[in-house]
């Protein structure tokens, strides 16, 4: 029996892996979710199934209880969740993986001869700098994210929060938790672990309150990173082989794509791992408002007729058709044009939507073909011999002060050459600046032309129109 324990781990490993490697498409993203399911459920099987017949019975009074509450609230969520809130999601299922590894090292802490790690006031000093390293990363993340899911979802401002001498104070609580570890490593101190655990839970809102708003999905990324490597820690003090292979999937690909949304947006890794970036001219940009400089503004009819009239369009989607859910009648829109031997192509920003893979969900869930979906990196040239660029509720990833004011905080940022196109149709509430605070440039562009109004409303009444009114 005891052999076949680290069996049905390794394949719960493998699926993980064949997970992982699915999710990188959006043609085998299903597949890839399929295995990740079928991993977790072997996974839980043999936990709760053959790992108690080798370590000594266990109750399941409470394992029920939790299995049962965990599951109902995890299908209420999913039941009622908008694609647009998951950014704040998972920043909140984060901090749930955060919590746990420092309750999970504290209870091993105090119980080590339920654990195997050896007896109270002489646990094995390998299992010291686990449990104690589990819980400072575990420490950060929660609390970071709780930070990140409060600005995500508005219910603080999502404004860098910036004070003296911030980084030094940060820098000098990071040196000191290394210290701390250390310190009980030596002599398993009591209060050595519980001041390890206040500092490391302040540092981790230290580390999030000075990052601004338009920064918020490449923090995501790493605590997604951060709980990763908690878990793995933790894993080593369960001496759980399932649990530190998982963690490093999850700490090595959050790592992995933290990098390249820093890529994406002209950001260094670095900064965000120590929580310095986000805050510098962001206030200045935001304040130069477009004043009195007109725009040209059009309508649903206008737009129909330069589109029906176009050899080739690209569509650019982004956070405001996902608040919109414009996604359905986008795609009948983009029939319609095909249907007049128009091309028609999406382009994608790598953060569109706040998160990685954002907007290629929203537009699979239409059914837009995945051939008629690119990356930034296949198209950006493209734009330059495009008719019409229909811009939907995409803002700074296509603003061109990312390229021409280096005071902007989105400066250096790659950006969707949208400006190169012939005409510009773009579609938004208002004038009001997005997500990073600053006027687009685009809206006053001479070869841009406003559509005012809610995304999904517009874009149904442009189908109507190209449709002849029927």
């Amino acid at each position: 029996m005891s052999e076949l324990i680290p069996f049905s781990y390794l394949v719960s490993a493998v699926c993980f892996i064949l997970a992982l490697r699915g999710l990188s498409s959006p043609e085998t993203a299903r597949a890839g979710n399929r295995y990740g399911m079928a991993g977790m459920a072997l996974a839980i099987a043999t936990t709760l199934v053959l790992l108690p017949r080798v370590v000594g019975e266990v109750s399941y009074n409470l394992i029920i209880l939790g299995l049962v509450t965990g599951g109902a609230i995890g299908a209420v969520v999913a039941a009622r969740i908008r694609m647009t809130a998951l950014p704040q999601l998972v920043a909140a299922f984060h901090s749930l993986i955060g919590l746990a590894a420092v309750l999970v090292a504290w209870a091993a802490y105090l119980e080590p001869e339920a654990y195997g790690i050896g007896m109270a006031g002489a646990i094995h000093a390998g299992s010291l700098v686990e449990m104690s390293l589990g819980l400072a990363i575990g420490a950060i993340t929660f609390t970071g994210s709780i930070v990140a899911f409060a600005k995500l979802q508005g219910l603080v401002s999502g404004k860098p929060v910036i004070f003296p001498l911030q980084h030094p104070l940060n820098a000098a609580l990071g040196a000191l938790a290394l210290v701390l570890i250390g310190v009980f490593a030596f002599n398993q101190s009591d209060a050595a672990l519980m001041t390890l655990t206040v500092i490391t839970l302040l540092l981790g809102v230290l580390l999030i309150i000075p990052i601004g708003g338009a920064d918020m999905p490449v923090v995501i990324s790493m605590l997604n990173s951060y709980s990763g490597w908690a878990a793995c820690g933790i894993g080593f003090t369960l001496q759980n082989p399932l649990l530190i292979i998982t963690g490093a999937l999850v700490g090595a690909s959050g790592a992995i794509l933290s990098y390249i949304m820093c890529k994406g947006m002209n950001r260094s890794i670095f900064n965000v791992i120590l929580g310095g970036f986000g805050g510098d001219g962001g206030a200045a940009a935001a304040d130069k408002g477009g004043g009195d400089r007109p725009v040209k503004a059009g309508s649903s009819e206008d737009a129909a007729f330069i589109m029906k009239n176009a050899a080739s369009v690209i569509i650019v989607p982004g956070y405001g058709m996902a608040v919109a859910q414009a996604q359905h009648a986008l795609r009948e829109m983009a029939d319609l044009l095909k249907a007049e031997g128009v091309s028609v192509r999406y382009a994608i920003h790598p953060v569109a939507g706040r998160m990685p893979g954002h907007m290629n969900v929203l537009l699979a869930e239409a059914n837009v073909p995945y051939d008629d979906v690119f990356e930034l990196d296949d198209i950006n040239r493209d734009f330059g011999t495009a008719d019409v660029a229909f811009v939907i509720g995409a803002n700074d990833v296509t603003n061109p002060a990312a390229k021409t004011d280096p005071q902007s905080p989105i400066y250096g940022m790659p950006i969707l050459d949208v400006e190169k196109a012939k005409t510009v149709l773009f579609i938004k509430r208002s004038m009001a600046s997005g997500y990073a605070g600053v006027d687009n440039e685009l809206f006053f562009r001479a070869n841009t032309m406003m559509l005012f109004g809610d995304a999904k409303k517009m874009t149904e009444a442009v189908v109507k129109a190209l449709s002849g009114g029927h």
